[in-house]
């Protein structure tokens, strides 16, 4: 419905409502809304039982309705409702207000484009080994940190030929999360779920210019990024065997210092059998992608897949060699006590390498493996479970499978991507945020926001393309909003973005660079109930969903990693290129 004008006193109550809300009301997303895109917001207490849309340029009331109660969360007795202004399609800027609350929101056409290329920009300010230049980071650039042209060979990386305290290089690469280190696991996990997407949408990439040192290039800025990766990992394999160092890091962890003032050691430690098989699943996937880019990239595919293979031969026959970090310390000197990622279970690891190799190389033998490790359901992506990459894998759409095993493995492995995808969905329409995600305790631990609500959202668009079922689609894109705004606490994760955002990450980067706003782009972990650093920080609640703080000091809430930026890359990037099409 359209009214008159709304008077200028009620002008005036939104404006300063907008700046500073009478009651903290109103829970929407914060980035906006896409004309054709479901449009609703969650009023965060009892009794609202209307709401008004204004139109922000013009005054005009355009919409009023009626607000629905929702099914409260089992832990909270917080009753609430949602508001649907679906009905309204023309960009623009508005204001709703409602329980005494005004909040802005804007429909425009590409209101994720900016989450996804400040997602992916988050990497090129986690480069090691190279200064990060005010023409691509303004305020945020630095000079270079960590060349790592004077890494130690760890005792228990020593191997045939490499012995202990032998200096290697190992330049390039990112920083992994809050900390300074350089992680194998978590930064193939990273690089394999955005060559997932790349995969599913090459075109959306090609188009993408987020301003990095290799922007106008042949070579799409996502793959440019991914590459500085892999040439680090790459140095991370031992010649002699083939083998894969866990990771490269000091022996604990670095103060909240500047890169630059960092005066420990480092070392390469320990040989794993996950990160042997995780290097080879990536490299593996990166062979077949970057073959159509050999102008800025000349003869990586090849040496990709040559290393690829290495590491699984190695990861076959040291299947046992799983990295205890607690084990190793006993054994060798200097203790090690930065991140374990640790996994006593490789069997998902050892899928999604064969499962890629086998559609990098055509080898039955790895088929043979990947039908013999596959999943018996499915579970989303995440770096502790890799097995989602293979299920992505053999579910790209368009893939041509031949043989009655390939063509039964793919049925299987689809009817569990399915069964997942419609039981979260269930009830969402009900929730208390009106979304998949965020519903049951389970759905808060430490990386929820990405393992979990982001990576729901990629799953949700796998399902949607193998399905055409419209509700995954609506769904991927709620637990955006969630992501954005649509929560208990009304942050936008995501620093630099939206109107609440975490101001105060656990991040060295952030935290030693002088500046008061952190860097933009990163999707800080969320809601943790397990509050393992609450000796630390003092939390508002003791809620699942509202167990967080920003603080740099909680680095269970509010910490970053490349793995959380991963998969807010993938969602984010996947749903604004879907509303392209």
């Amino acid at each position: 419905m359209k009214s008159k004008l709304i008077s200028f006193g009620i002008l005036a109550g939104g404006l300063a409502a907008c700046s500073q809300p009478a009651a903290d009301v109103i829970r929407l997303n914060q980035m906006g809304y896409f004309p054709s895109q479901e449009k609703v917001a969650v009023a965060n207490t009892a009794g609202v039982t209307d709401f008004t849309v204004v139109n922000a340029a013009t005054g005009e009331e355009v919409l009023k309705g009626a607000t629905a109660v929702t099914t409260p969360n089992p832990w909270s007795q917080t009753a609430r409702s949602t508001m649907d202004f679906s009905p309204l399609t023309q960009p623009g800027t508005y204001w709703l207000l409602a329980g005494g609350d005004t909040a802005t929101f804007e429909i425009k056409d590409r209101p994720l484009a900016p989450v996804a290329d400040a997602a992916l920009k988050s990497f090129y300010y986690q480069r090691t080994a190279m200064p990060i230049e005010e023409q691509y980071a303004g305020q945020w650039s630095r000079p270079a940190g960590h060349p790592d042209t004077n890494v130690q060979v760890h005792p228990s990386a020593a191997g045939p030929t490499r012995k202990a305290g032998d200096v290697i290089s190992s330049p390039k690469g990112w920083y992994d999360a809050g900390d300074y280190n350089k992680y194998i696991v978590n930064s193939a996990y990273s690089i394999g779920l955005m060559q997932a997407v790349y995969r599913l949408f090459p075109d959306y990439f090609a188009k993408q210019n987020v301003n990095i040192p290799e922007s106008g290039n042949s070579t799409p800025d996502l793959l440019d990024e991914i590459y500085y990766n892999l040439e680090w990992m790459l140095t991370m394999q031992d010649p002699a065997d083939g083998g894969v160092y866990h990771k490269l890091t000091t022996p604990s962890f670095e103060a909240f210092i500047k890169p630059t003032d960092c005066k420990q050691q480092r070392y390469v430690v320990q040989k794993s059998v996950t990160a042997a098989l995780d290097f080879a699943a990536a490299m593996a996937q990166a062979s077949v992608i970057f073959k159509a880019y050999q102008k800025d990239y000349p003869g990586f595919s090849a040496k990709a897949l040559r290393a690829a293979e290495r590491a699984y031969a190695w990861a076959e026959k040291n299947p046992d060699a799983l990295y205890k970090q607690d084990v190793l310390n006993e054994k060798y000197d200097p203790d090690i006590t930065t991140g374990e990622y640790g996994d006593m279970d490789a069997t998902d690891e050892f899928f999604w390498a064969a499962s890629e190799l086998f559609f990098a190389t055509g080898k039955q033998a790895y088929m043979v493996k990947a039908v013999k490790s596959s999943p018996r359901s499915y579970l989303p992506p995440s770096w502790g479970n890799v097995s989602a990459l293979g299920v992505f894998a053999w579910l790209q759409p368009g893939r041509e499978l031949k043989g009655v095993t390939e063509e039964a493995m793919e049925g299987t492995l689809k009817s569990y991507l399915s069964s997942y995808a419609t039981n979260i969905v269930k009830g969402a329409n009900q929730a208390a945020f009106h979304a998949p995600y965020g519903d049951e305790e389970a759905d808060f631990f430490w990386g929820c926001l990405s393992e979990q609500c982001a990576s729901q959202a990629t799953t949700l668009v796998y399902a949607y393309l193998l399905s055409d079922n419209a509700n995954f689609l609506t769904n991927a894109y709620r637990n955006m909003d969630y992501i954005l705004g649509r929560n208990p606490l009304g942050y936008c994760y995501v620093t630099g973005l939206g109107t609440k955002s975490p101001m105060h990450p656990h991040h060295r980067l952030s935290a030693s660079d002088g500046i008061e706003a952190p860097i933009p782009g990163f999707l800080v972990g969320g809601p943790n109930a397990g509050q393992q650093d609450a000796q630390f920080v003092t939390y508002p609640s003791n809620l699942p969903d509202e167990s967080y703080v920003d603080e740099q000091g909680s680095y269970a809430s509010n910490e970053i990693a490349i793995n959380w930026s991963a998969g807010l890359v993938a969602a984010a990037s996947a749903l604004d290129a879907l509303i392209q099409k």
